[in-house]
């Protein structure tokens, strides 16, 4: 069977190159016949060879194991595959049918859709609390890096690109993961107070842990600001 996938994968045609960034990029191809996307991970030429392949196969099993686990939470993510060493790549689900969350938002904002939205966010707040229940958290956690699917007349979450995610049941971790959510949220989207709210509502609503992480989200919020201040 292994012999077999080695055969395909080398018959795989990248078609499209999506996107390209500082850790790798993301091809369009196919996978045992069906489409799916290759997730690439670059080498590092300033790292030892035998250490950069160390950390690069730690780094791609780590985040093909959170995926597989985020499904198991029930939260939606692309489902994986297969994991290449050899090329350093994840081949899973490609989900075309999908909008970058950021797109619909600014899309439906746009056409006054803005109840819509606000059910999406809140509905954005109850997967990541779904996450930090799971003792997981993304790293970097904004709206080009989720999807809104549209299934049974209505839309759901789905997170993407998990290639900073770790294991980790630290309170400060998850809030960071909020923080870095909240600085992102209203710089790509201005004037939207109202449907961060919603986030943080319904991440509230599900959170085992929500008062703690609430807490310490203002002592990172405080933190961020005396930053500013002195930077």
């Amino acid at each position: 069977q292994h012999y077999f996938i080695q055969s395909n994968l080398r018959t795989c045609r990248m078609t499209t190159i999506l996107s390209q960034g500082a850790e790798g990029r993301l091809f369009e191809t196919t996978f045992l016949g069906r489409p799916c996307l290759r997730k690439e991970r670059f080498k590092k030429s300033y790292r030892h060879p035998e250490l950069d392949e160390k950390l690069t196969n730690k780094r791609i099993s780590q985040e093909s194991r959170i995926l597989s686990k985020c499904r198991s939470l029930g939260i939606r993510t692309p489902t994986v595959y297969y994991v290449d060493y050899k090329t350093n790549s994840i081949y899973m689900e490609y989900l075309k049918e999908a909008q970058v969350l950021k797109d619909f938002i600014e899309q439906n904002v746009s056409q006054n859709k803005r109840t819509e939205v606000g059910d999406l966010c809140y509905e954005v707040g109850y997967t990541i609390a779904l996450l930090h229940n799971g003792d997981l958290v993304h790293g970097d956690l904004t709206t080009s890096n989720m999807l809104a699917m549209q299934r049974n007349n209505k839309h759901e979450v789905v997170l993407i690109d998990f290639g900073l995610s770790s294991s980790s049941s630290l309170i400060e971790d998850k809030a960071v993961d909020l923080y870095v959510l909240e600085k992102a949220f209203l710089s790509t989207h201005p004037e939207s107070q109202d449907l961060l709210a919603k986030i943080v509502s319904g991440y509230c609503n599900v959170s085992r842990d929500q008062m703690a992480v609430m807490k310490k989200l203002e002592e990172v919020r405080m933190r961020g600001r005396k930053r500013s201040m002195v930077g």
